[in-house]
């Protein structure tokens, strides 16, 4: 535990869910409640307005908020929160970013929630593109927060594994997007701006993944990818008090992952 106060954490889940409507049929909401974390973050939820499966729009306890990509069946981003946050962001500002409902920013008292679902760069060299300027538009409107006083927790699928020890076959995946030397490097220029990778905080160690490919059943063999995390700007850090991975929870070709902090998640005026 760093910086223990004796009450009970904040505890925030973050989850590529590759369908809502999908992961509700694997024992979504068990994770809920076995977990009850404070606030979720969820990515790929695939839904639009009006398609809400009813068991989440009925839960109780939680404010709920999302972001629907333009087109169909594709992306999106959803955010259930105990406590309601002050305001709550449906992007960057950025047209062909927030198009794709990626973003949702929420701003409580003591800090602001990126929760955000990272482009694919595997497509194209277009969509490769398009994922580095999505890239450098978020550490950008991180940073505007962060020198205004903000704290920045950053979570979601970054569709990037950072470190060679954060995919267990590196040496194939050289010239494959998700572990280009560019992507790769953005992490980098992350984190030399003052953010903190919260996982690293508690463990170094490799073979710790969260996604697997399903079509090669590599889950079973624990071939995977670290690719979804918690970032906090350096000022935060002590507040952190766990941020774990859920690799045992399946549904999705993703697992949860937890971060755990000092502090309630207040809404602000």
């Amino acid at each position: 535990m760093r910086n223990g106060t004796g009450t009970p954490p904040t505890r925030i889940l973050s989850w590529n869910v590759n369908g809502l409507r999908a992961v509700l049929k694997k024992g979504f909401t068990g994770v809920l409640a076995e977990y009850a974390p404070d606030i979720v973050c969820l990515q790929e939820t695939k839904l639009q307005a009006g398609t809400v499966p009813v068991e989440i729009a009925a839960l109780q306890g939680y404010h709920a908020y999302y972001s629907f990509a333009e087109r169909k069946g594709y992306s999106g981003v959803a955010l259930l929160t105990r406590s309601a946050p002050a305001a709550v962001e449906h992007g960057f500002g950025i047209e062909r970013f927030d198009s794709e409902g990626r973003i949702l920013i929420a701003r409580y008292e003591d800090f602001d929630l990126f929760c955000i679902y990272f482009p694919n760069g595997k497509m194209s060299r277009e969509r490769l593109a398009y994922k580095m300027a999505f890239y450098d538009a978020c550490l950008e409107n991180a940073m505007e927060r962060v020198k205004k006083g903000r704290h920045v927790i950053i979570c979601g699928d970054v569709n990037t594994a950072h470190m060679e020890r954060d995919l267990a076959r590196p040496k194939q995946n050289e010239k494959v997007s998700g572990f280009l030397p560019e992507e790769r490097a953005w992490i980098d220029r992350l984190i030399a701006a003052g953010f903190v990778d919260t996982f690293r905080l508690f463990s170094g160690a490799g073979g710790q993944y969260t996604w697997w490919d399903l079509k090669t059943r590599a889950r079973e063999r624990n071939v995977g990818w670290r690719i979804d995390y918690f970032f906090v700007d350096a000022g935060f850090a002590p507040r952190v008090r766990a941020s774990t991975i859920l690799a045992d929870i399946g549904g999705s070709d993703h697992c949860p992952i937890l971060l755990e902090i000092d502090g309630a998640p207040e809404g602000s005026a």
